[in-house]
């Protein structure tokens, strides 16, 4: 009986912590999960490829200050992929799922010359991509095949003149429209691609500054 009870107790508590875990997340911290490093005028801001995906169950806007021109920030972008430049964030856990992401130091210009309609396969079982919209050096967005994820890339010059806010923008449909697919979706997906997406922002930003500042061409 004792132990029967300890274990009704053990999983009492631990409902309580998930139910106030959840609810700490949908009241407090989910829209600092999806809009980290944006302003409201970069929330509220109309993108290239907004269009593309018009009621999405799912919009992120993420960015972060760059002190780079938006010419030395380009480069980081399109060569970005599977088997390419990578994704800047962490590679080895992208690689666990199979997704052959190594994250380039340096520019790699076999990887410049993206054409719109080019097909990005992510890893051998990832999502498939394709550039639609490609302005360089301001627009760069990406729509999954199946139309269920357009991730757009916008470069802003900052109030000085000599610096880039990057803004990088998820428009997802989620395939799961059931309450527990949702409900999956909302607590463990979006709280991880804050992880990676932040990480990635940290590394085109180290990147971009590094490249102004040794290559007058991107100065």
């Amino acid at each position: 009986m004792g132990a029967g009870k300890c274990l009704i107790g053990t999983s009492s508590a631990a409902t309580a912590l998930a139910v106030a875990g959840t609810v700490s997340y949908l009241t407090m911290w989910r829209k600092p999960c999806l809009t980290w490093g944006a302003s409201p005028e970069d929330v509220s801001r109309i993108m290239p490829g907004d269009e593309l995906l018009a009621e999405p169950d799912l919009v992120s806007t993420r960015a972060i200050s760059i002190d780079a021109p938006p010419k030395a920030v380009w480069p980081w972008l399109v060569q970005m992929g599977s088997g390419k430049g990578g994704v800047y964030t962490y590679d080895w856990i992208e690689n666990l799922f199979g997704l052959n992401m190594h994250s380039a130091d340096v520019v790699l210009p076999e990887f410049q010359d993206r054409q719109v309609g080019d097909i990005e396969q992510l890893g051998a079982k990832g999502p498939t991509l394709r550039v639609e919209i490609l302005e360089p050096p301001t627009s760069f967005v990406l729509r999954s095949t199946d139309g269920n994820w357009v991730w757009a890339f916008g470069l802003y010059p900052t109030a000085a003149g000599a610096g880039t806010k990057l803004v990088s923008r998820n428009r997802i449909s989620v395939p799961d429209a059931s309450p527990v697919g949702r409900g999956m979706y909302t607590l463990i997906m979006e709280p991880g691609s804050l992880i990676m997406e932040r990480k990635m922002l940290l590394g085109i930003k180290q990147r971009a500054e590094r490249l102004a500042a040794r290559d007058p061409q991107y100065a």
